[in-house]
């Protein structure tokens, strides 16, 4: 098979004709940084290469463009990309982000959980599960919330303050703050404990 042309399209890809019809568009990059030019000959196997290399090096680009955004976890990043790019350049993709340190799923959840415990004044048990959809270790997360879980009555006490303060008067009022705290998370001894009921 030859190479009959390779043309600049948007999004940083070549389209390559091959004997003299569109076959494949590749990252530019990789096909820059290939063997191959307008002129040569390819087997299927190098065009299967070229294709996974280039996969590859848009997972990659895809990935730091996600990480960019926001700080994510692995599984977050690789729901992005396995659409795009299947599994193995995905893999491929945050394996080598990993070595280098950009993707840490345990310094990530670290600093989720602390947000959600001192911003949204979550309870361990909602943090925990929060950090699972993220996907993250289930001994990362033990080791996390042991780490960082502030007392619930303070929890409850913030929340309290913030939304139910006016509430608390009349039995309706509580049993609503009550069922506020249920649907974050708050187990009903801490509630018990933490508000005069």
């Amino acid at each position: 098979m030859l190479i009959t042309a390779a043309e600049e399209r948007k999004k940083g890809l070549t389209a390559l004709y091959i004997d003299g019809e569109y076959a494949v568009s590749v990252d530019s990059l990789t096909f820059a940084g290939s063997v191959f030019r307008v002129g040569s000959e390819i087997t299927d196997e190098q065009l299967y290469e070229l294709i996974r290399l280039s996969d590859v090096n848009r997972a990659k680009e895809k990935a730091l463009y996600l990480i960019e955004y926001r700080p994510r976890s692995r599984k977050e990043v690789e729901d992005k990309l396995v659409p795009l790019f299947g599994e193995d350049a995905s893999q491929s993709a945050l394996s080598r982000l990993e070595e280098l340190g950009l993707i840490d799923d345990e310094a990530f959840a670290r600093r989720y959980a602390r947000q959600l415990f001192e911003n949204k004044h979550f309870p361990a048990k909602r943090v925990s599960f929060e950090l699972m959809k993220k996907g993250i270790d289930r001994d990362i997360i033990d080791e996390i919330i042991e780490e960082l879980e502030p007392d619930p009555c303070e929890q409850i006490e913030i929340i309290i303050s913030k939304k139910y303060a006016r509430c608390l008067d009349d039995e309706k009022g509580r049993q609503r703050a009550i069922n506020g705290l249920r649907a974050m998370g708050f187990s009903w001894q801490d509630i018990k404990e933490c508000i005069d009921l």
